[in-house]
């Protein structure tokens, strides 16, 4: 069984306890599909998360501190996830920071958009935002203070329960991505990331509704441009696209070495074949061990 950091304190009620923000007057943002995308109660959603990380692959890959991850309902792609949940576990579970950027699926924004909320609730239990990184990129002036764009948003929220069962302890800076350019992105990210002390997960499913045989090619290829950095990803790569690209932008100019992970489809897991959804998991790595400095 594989050790997870939130089950260090032997029950599991005692460890959602230490997610709540100690401030009564917190403002919090509510799940949006606790019960849709994945268990509403908090029992079943603990042992289906728990089930997913027991059945991942171990997959041998340098110690990282950035992920791309699936959004999807668990149903569909909680197995792809739970493959870079468990290398989260292994080697990033000790983050004093985790920054998630996804797409905004229902309200149009230009740039990036941090919430006004100081948490944000799971079934599991409150995971506080980071308010010093919140400061810090509400003082650059170019990025975007409000609860809107994260009120229904799942991209980032179906991320949060893996996060409480392997690095519950660490706050959050949730970031939608709108209309903005790699370039912007990768600058955001330079302000609240550190090669250290951050883990950085990039929420993104692949291409969407062709048939079973056809997203296998498409996504083939597009894992292929991933895995050389591209930056010119569109929506009908990946929905997560733009935040993606800025997320490898980033990771690009930092020297950093990727890894695939895990890549299968709906059609691999709940679905039929006729539309189907792709998956990836992909883990960025250090890459300039041994460089001249």
């Amino acid at each position: 069984m594989r050790r997870v950091r939130c089950r260090k304190h032997g029950n599991a009620s005692a460890a959602d306890h230490m997610m709540r923000p100690s401030r009564t007057n917190a403002s919090v943002r509510e799940p949006a599909v606790a019960g849709l995308f994945y268990p509403g109660d908090a029992g079943e959603l603990r042992a289906t998360v728990d089930a997913l990380l027991e059945q991942a692959p171990v997959v041998d890959a340098p110690t990282a501190q950035t992920f791309i991850v699936p959004h999807a309902g668990y149903v569909y792609s909680g197995g792809v996830a739970a493959t870079a949940y468990a290398q989260v576990g292994r080697s990033a579970a000790n983050a004093q920071r985790i920054v998630i950027i996804g797409p905004s699926h229902r309200i149009y924004l230009r740039g990036v958009a941090i919430p006004q909320s100081d948490a944000f609730r799971t079934p599991l239990g409150d995971m506080p935002l980071d308010a010093s990184a919140k400061r810090t990129l509400v003082r650059r002036g170019d990025v975007i203070l409000s609860d809107a764009p994260h009120a229904l948003e799942h991209s980032l929220e179906v991320q949060l329960p893996f996060l409480q069962r392997v690095a519950c302890e660490a706050p959050i800076v949730p970031l939608v991505v709108g209309d903005a350019t790699p370039e912007h992105i990768a600058s955001v990210l330079d302000d609240v990331v550190d090669d250290t002390q951050t883990l950085l997960l990039a929420s993104s499913d692949l291409s969407h509704y062709l048939s079973y045989h056809a997203a296998q090619t498409h996504d083939s290829q597009t894992s292929a441009r991933i895995l050389s950095f591209a930056n010119d990803l569109t929506g009908e790569d990946a929905c997560g696209a733009v935040a993606l690209n800025g997320v490898l932008t980033f990771a690009k100019r930092r020297g950093a070495g990727i890894k695939e992970l895990a890549r299968l489809n709906s059609g691999d897991t709940a679905g039929d074949r006729a539309r189907v959804v792709g998956y990836g998991a992909y883990a960025i790595h250090d890459d300039r061990r041994g460089r001249s400095q």
